[in-house]
């Protein structure tokens, strides 16, 4: 394998083990919140577009080159052209070789889509859970201020206390739509880990087709 295949392969390698590390629980949304919050990620996630695109860029490259050579090997022509057995052989062994690359540019390309999907839906929802969160102790500390307002009244302050009535009302109005945003979002979540399962096993079927493939022309 040359220098750059070798390249891709360890890119395909890479994306198979943050995957494995998005399938087990180690790590909580907590953490990834705090995470994505960091300097180092803040400064790195200026430049995160520019650098997915430019590996995305290479990896289709690879790919549309795999797709040339394997089209290239394939072809009736250059098969009827060699008539040595020796000569067969090497092209054969040329067409493996381009369809090995075909295969793993495709799944880098596939991979690296998917890693960046997860990583996007991941981030809105630890930043939404965490809104989420601070809303509810900010509605829960109001409620609680304006409770204990009411609880010692004085005299001549009937003015202020109808004004912590309607902020109470209003806050628990506020509370009720953040209880229906997290149901909301609890929503979302299990959408989200459904629709990555269903990745998962789209993966896992076509790396058994390729599993499949590779046995037969083995034989």
């Amino acid at each position: 394998m040359s220098l750059q295949w070798t390249l891709i392969a360890f890119v395909l390698y890479f994306e198979m083990g943050f995957m494995l590390l998005l399938i087990l629980p180690i790590f909580s949304t907590r953490r990834i919140h705090k995470f994505l919050k960091s300097k180092f990620v803040q400064g790195f996630s200026a430049q995160a577009g520019w650098y997915f695109a430019c590996i995305l860029a290479i990896l289709a490259l690879f790919f549309l080159d795999a797709i040339r050579e394997m089209r290239k090997y394939a072809s009736p022509e250059v098969k009827d052209a060699h008539g040595h057995l020796d000569a067969e052989m090497q092209n054969n062994m040329k067409l493996f070789r381009a369809q090995r690359n075909f295969y793993i540019s495709g799944f880098s390309l596939f991979l690296w889509l998917v890693i960046r999907q997860i990583i996007k839906l991941i981030a809105e929802q630890s930043s939404l859970m965490a809104q989420n969160e601070a809303s509810l102790n900010q509605a829960k500390q109001a409620s609680a201020a304006a409770q204990q307002l009411l609880d010692a009244p004085r005299e001549g302050d009937s003015d202020d206390i109808k004004r912590l009535k309607e902020k109470l009302s209003k806050t628990e109005e506020e509370l009720k739509k953040e209880k229906s945003n997290s149901q909301a979002l609890k929503s979302q979540a299990d959408s989200v880990g459904k629709e990555y399962d269903r990745l998962l096993k789209e993966h896992e079927q076509i790396q058994k087709s390729v599993t499949e493939k590779g046995d037969k022309k083995g034989d």
